[in-house]
């Protein structure tokens, strides 16, 4: 008898002992398990051996099961999915600074004094930006010197869309900035002539005074005592003088 068929004979023979028939679900079950570890440990790499190992076991079952005394080929192994390339990064939006420009239209007095006892104003302001077509103007916080110059300290304009489009705009303030309390502050675009909101639950009512270049828009900010942030607002409110509510 030659080597050959000796292994073969060998192979024929059944076990000295029974062996369990294995639990096939248990088996995918903890493949699963370790194919989801290891897809978070190493990638679409760890994927395609895990997948490996499991048809292993299947195909080493299957050969155990089968009474013929011909090997059974396994199954192919599967192939690793090709990783998906991830969508680039949204950019944020780009936020105006404070700009040194002269008022666009007459400087608002917010009744407020602030560094070396200089008044601080609001006022708007030109913007000439080709990537905002539609965004003619801004707000901004300054102090006013004794000499009629402005002192920038916070400035908000709308970055998407148009600058008068009806609604709420350049919402912002709230800060700390040198020493001074910026109050929170804003402009309406519509016939407004009262905003109001509250501040959990109580009502507050802004001061609002209509912008001296076009008094359909209404420029608007709250006493720093009552409002201390533009998050605290829950919701903004606009009238007409009529007192008909202009927003949901």
């Amino acid at each position: 008898m030659t080597d050959l068929e000796t292994l073969r004979s060998a192979l024929r023979e059944p076990p000295a002992e029974d062996f369990a028939e294995p639990d096939l679900g248990a088996i995918m079950t903890k493949g699963r398990r370790i194919r989801r570890r290891r897809r978070l440990a190493t990638g679409a790499g760890g994927v395609a051996a895990t997948l490996v190992t499991v048809l292993v076991i299947v195909g080493a079952v299957a050969l155990r099961g089968s009474s013929s005394s011909e090997q059974q080929p396994l199954p192919p192994a599967a192939s690793a999915p090709a990783s998906v390339p991830m969508p680039p990064p949204v950019p944020a939006p780009t936020i105006t600074a404070a700009p040194a420009e002269a008022p666009f239209g007459k400087a608002i007095p917010l009744g407020i004094k602030g560094e070396g006892g200089r008044e601080l104003v609001i006022h708007a302001f030109a913007i000439d930006e080709p990537q905002m077509p539609d965004v003619k103007f801004g707000l901004q916080v300054a102090y006013r010197n004794g000499d009629g110059d402005y002192d920038a300290l916070l400035a908000a304009n709308e970055f998407k869309g148009s600058d008068r489009s009806f609604g709420f705009h350049a919402v912002d303030g709230g800060d700390l900035i040198r020493g001074t309390f910026v109050p929170v502050f804003g402009y309406f675009a519509g016939p407004a002539a009262r905003v109001t909101s509250t501040v959990r639950g109580k009502p507050v009512e802004a001061k609002a005074v209509p912008w001296s270049e076009d008094p359909s828009v209404v420029i608007f900010w709250f006493d720093p005592g009552q409002v201390e942030s533009p998050y605290v607002l829950t919701p903004l409110i606009a009238y007409d003088a009529r007192g008909q509510r202009l927003t949901k």
